[in-house]
């Protein structure tokens, strides 16, 4: 198409919004604060870039890919692209093209597991060079600066065909080269790096052959699976509440292997690596194995840091996300496509394996449970006074009582992290009482969700011998001990949990 001269490029002055501080999985809003607000969504696109030196912004290239939530086409106007076909890029295939393209980083539009939609929630995540989120050095660095952005700069002119594969060109005024976007297969080059991974031929017979076996696969409506603006209507969650018409499909025994994903989704061993409130069963194996094992604190940038220096292959974290060293970022398809060579290679079921596993190692029975959209204030009161309780002297060594249950505190406190690549430390990332019989109560405030704070207590208990019994049933008694030390049903006024996992 012919255009006119070269597009004007314009400095918009614009005034800087307190509340666009990044966690670990981006800037996360209701849609209606990136419609309803003023330039929010540039100002938090310019911080982002401005937080990189100039030098290296100079002539560099971005990835930018989304899960198709709400607002994404909107949001897909702004920046310098390497652009997914239709704007949809999964955040694992976003990673590998950074890796691939050796690019400067990435920018997500997705806000993970909330839901989409008009009503929904919409978020801006960026991951650097390494294909992973960005440390918390560099987003805090974004933080400050939307603090006191003044202008941000935009080219209102330049419109991109997002339904078009290959290279578009555009002159921009006081520009030397051209501006280039193109848009890329956001499958090609991550489903190559499987195919290097995995054997692609052996897989292919589990699912065609003579015994072949049957698996149901659950999108969830998300960047994997031809997404919706909403996600179907529902939460793309793979948790046991929102992926319940997939657990509740394999009850029948119909299907040998069930997987869902989120909006997200899509060779010697040399560490593992789990978030500190996972469940703890991966110590028991890396200690028979004698393969070193990182507890880190929840976020994946952490993980990332860990495959980068070499030290780290598997690891996975209690949102149900798991991953290896391919990429720096969780990622579903591998975690099934890792799923299904184990049973290529096993000739097992799930069920059997997962036995297996339990008589040789023990079972660690694990539940979460999250209390969402809790009044901010009355959220950070109840973790002070929780951390208050539990780091006095006497608070070591109490026994608490449940029908015919005891469990006597061994220590509590606040989990810090050291990185053993840089030596950063980082502090406050949860409340832990660990019990003499090798048992935890964690608790979490998570910044996570839109509507309010999400107060997480994740209980954990190891058994050896009785393995094969119902989880909540083997967690009641610890459940109402965590309960009843943080007063956290009468403290919020709740009567129980938003989801249990």
């Amino acid at each position: 198409m012919e255009r006119d001269g070269p597009l004007q490029v314009l400095t918009v002055a614009t005034a800087p919004y307190p509340d666009q501080r990044p966690g670990p999985g981006g800037l996360r809003r209701r849609v209606g604060v990136f419609q309803g607000r003023r330039h929010y969504l540039h100002n938090f696109l310019q911080s982002v870039f401005s937080c990189i030196d100039l030098r290296d912004r100079q002539g560099c290239t971005v990835v930018v890919g989304g899960d198709g939530r709400f607002f994404n086409r909107t949001a897909m106007e702004v920046g310098r692209l390497i652009v997914g076909y239709h704007g949809i890029m999964s955040t694992p295939a976003v990673s590998c093209a950074v890796r691939k393209y050796k690019a400067m980083g990435g920018i997500i539009l997705t806000a993970s597991h909330h839901p989409g939609g008009p009503q929904g929630d919409f978020g801006v995540k960026f991951n650097s060079a390494n294909g992973g989120p960005a440390q918390e050095a560099v987003t805090h660095k974004i933080y400050q600066i939307s603090r006191t952005l003044e202008e941000f700069t935009i080219c209102p002119g330049l419109r991109v065909d997002l339904g078009t594969l290959g290279r578009q060109e555009f002159d921009l005024e006081n520009k030397f080269k051209p501006f280039t976007v193109e848009l890329v297969d956001p499958v090609e080059s991550y489903a190559n790096l499987l195919r290097n991974i995995f054997d692609f031929a052996a897989l292919k017979e589990l699912l065609s052959g003579e015994h072949r076996i049957r698996i149901r696969v659950d999108a969830m409506s998300g960047g994997a699976w031809g997404p919706g603006q909403d996600f179907g209507g529902r939460r793309p969650d793979p948790n046991l509440t929102y992926a319940a018409e997939l657990v509740d499909s394999m009850q029948d025994g119909h299907y040998d292997l069930g997987a869902a994903f989120d909006g997200d989704g899509h060779t010697g061993v040399r560490g593992f690596a789990r978030s500190m409130p996972t469940s703890a069963a991966l110590d028991k194996v890396a200690k028979a194995t004698k393969i070193d094992l990182y507890e880190t604190p929840v976020g994946w940038r952490f993980f990332g840091s860990l495959m980068d220096a070499g030290r780290l292959s598997l690891c996975g974290e209690e949102s149900f996300g798991t991953g290896g060293d391919h990429i720096r970022e969780k990622d579903g398809l591998w975690s099934l496509l890792a799923w299904l060579s184990i049973l290529a290679t096993r000739g097992q079921s799930v069920n059997d394996i997962v036995k297996d596993h339990w008589r040789k190692f023990g079972r660690n029975y694990y539940t979460r449970y999250d209390y969402e959209d809790v009044d901010l204030d009355a959220a950070c009161e109840l973790m002070e006074d929780l951390e208050i309780l539990m780091m006095d002297k006497s608070f070591a060594g109490q026994r608490f009582a449940v029908a015919d249950n005891i469990y006597q505190v061994e220590q509590a406190d606040n989990f810090e992290y050291t990185d053993p690549v840089d030596s950063t430390i980082t502090r406050n990332q949860g409340l832990r009482i660990m019990f003499t019989n090798g048992s935890r109560i964690i608790y979490r405030l998570s910044g996570a969700g839109s509507g309010g704070a999400i107060i997480r207590v994740y209980i954990d208990s190891y058994e050896r011998e009785d393995v094969f019994q119902d989880t909540q049933v083997m967690l009641a008694p610890l459940a109402t001990i965590a309960l009843k030390i943080s007063q956290l049903h009468v403290r919020t006024g709740r009567s129980g949990p938003s989801v249990i996992t």
